[in-house]
């Protein structure tokens, strides 16, 4: 098992790729916590994979605030009884475009999408010092790797995440912790729909959905457990010499 004995914390994880990370983390031998603001969500994940022989650990908590992104990391690492693996995975799309843009809307993507990842590993990496080392990874995005026109500040908080990654490489390395970003391209989750139709319109999302698989190599969309598999690599021993990547995971959408 890769992650034998392993302690991770997994954000966003009710659903989608957090969900399948879960699974595939606690299958590989570690001890998961997981977080979301689903409260349904996490109990419904924590009794599926009870059915499945997985004693998981949920904690529910609103990313968007700074007492709910630090708090809930801390409770997480206290019920596993410490940490060696951080997956901070939580995101949104927050507005489209910046032409009469609704600030506190973009406020609160930032929040989840920048300032609970900043708050996640500064005090994850307590945790994985007392540890001897560790694996911080981050949800970026492809739109943090070439600019989004769909998504304009989207690409401003990816961006960001890509350069909090190459830094804090640096910065944690003395303390044997790494730091990786993986960045999806499109990949077959609820927010997919989001992202290919910012007006909620299904026949714009099929067409933008089609254009999109069509300019992807591998000619498919991801899938939720494409992304866990990227980030069990990155959390496990078999990428010991890997930090400061960020990681398309994207069917080679962005090496054209």
């Amino acid at each position: 098992m890769q992650l034998k004995d392993k302690l991770a914390v997994i954000t966003a994880a009710a659903s989608g790729m957090g969900r399948a990370a879960v699974e595939l983390f606690s299958k590989e031998g570690a001890r998961v916590a997981a977080i979301d603001l689903n409260e349904k969500g996490l109990a419904d994940l924590k009794a599926e994979m009870k059915a499945k022989g997985y004693d998981i650990v949920t904690v529910a908590a609103d990313l968007s605030t700074e007492s709910g992104a630090r708090d809930s990391l801390n409770e997480a690492a206290k019920q596993l009884g410490g940490l060696d693996i951080l997956w901070a995975h939580a995101g949104i799309p927050g507005p489209a475009g910046i032409e009469g843009v609704d600030m506190a809307a973009f406020h609160k993507s930032m929040a989840i999408n920048v300032d609970a990842a900043v708050i996640g590993a500064g005090e994850a990496i307590r945790y994985m010092r007392k540890r001897g080392g560790g694996s911080v990874i981050f949800t970026a995005s492809i739109s943090g790797l070439v600019g989004s026109m769909w998504s304009p500040l989207y690409s401003v908080a990816k961006f960001g995440i890509v350069g909090l990654t190459k830094s804090l490489c640096q910065t944690f390395a003395p303390d044997n912790v790494r730091v990786n970003a993986i960045c999806p391209g499109l990949t077959d989750t609820p927010m997919a729909f989001e992202f290919t139709s910012r007006k909620g319109d299904p026949e714009e999302a099929a067409r933008n959905r089609e254009a999109m698989i069509n300019a992807v190599p591998l000619r498919r969309m991801a899938t939720p457990m494409d992304m866990a598999q990227a980030a069990l690599w990155l959390a496990s021993d078999a990428s010991s010499y890997v930090t400061g990547v960020a990681l398309p995971v994207d069917g080679g959408f962005t090496a054209k």
